[in-house]
């Protein structure tokens, strides 16, 4: 397991291993949760305004009047990207980011969540193609390289939350529980458990570049 999580941790302090590129202008980035969405998006949009909404007082602040997001960008005009993490709770702020890209040439809005679903259910602006539509997964193999174990991989899938734990498959049960709860059953969806495994399986260990 050390080989594994030993190359894991290199990975997520060299960003630039992974083969996910991020477009020119706005995009919507949904993917699962705990596959390094924040150290990425930190690594490589530096310059960039950050709106944690998981951040319990930033999604009290925001729920309660999106236009604040406005006001935001409005005292600083300078900066060339904003990012806006967990946009699914806070879906209303979608109206001040299409103003906003209407009104400000040159600056891009990156909107991450882990599922576009409630977005499509809320029926909001989904900024009419004015932002690309991407996902990530969980490392891949060859993002790897020399430093990836089929075995251990098989074991407890590529999540870095799950392969850095002091009990990986303890975590992996506990994530999996937690995503398939909160993603699929609570968002109005019903799964069989064949479904569910297959679920937590494609979760756990990606196969495929994206």
């Amino acid at each position: 397991m050390l080989g594994l999580t030993k190359s894991l941790k290199e990975a997520k302090k060299e960003m630039e291993t992974r083969f996910f590129q991020k477009p020119q202008g706005s995009f919507f980035l949904f993917w699962p949760r705990a596959t390094g969405k924040s150290t990425w998006l930190r690594h490589h949009l530096k310059e960039a305004v950050f709106v944690d909404l998981l951040d319990p007082e930033t999604y009290r602040r925001f729920a309660a009047r999106p236009a604040r997001l406005r006001e935001l960008v409005a005292s600083d005009p300078g900066k060339k990207a904003v990012v806006v993490d967990g946009i699914p709770r806070v879906p209303e702020l979608l109206d001040a980011v299409h103003q906003l890209i209407e009104a400000r040439q040159g600056c891009r809005f990156v909107l991450t969540g882990s599922s576009a679903r409630k977005l499509k259910r809320a029926r909001v602006d989904l900024l009419a193609g004015r932002a690309a539509l991407k996902t990530m997964h969980p490392f891949l193999a060859d993002e790897l390289r020399k430093g990836f174990d089929m075995d251990q991989a098989l074991q407890v899938g590529l999540v870095p939350l799950v392969v850095d734990a002091p009990s990986p498959r303890e975590t992996l049960g506990a994530y999996a529980a937690m995503y398939l709860r909160e993603e699929v059953q609570m968002e109005g969806r019903s799964v069989t458990w064949g479904s569910s495994r297959a679920s937590s399986r494609s979760l756990a260990f990606p196969t495929a570049r994206c």
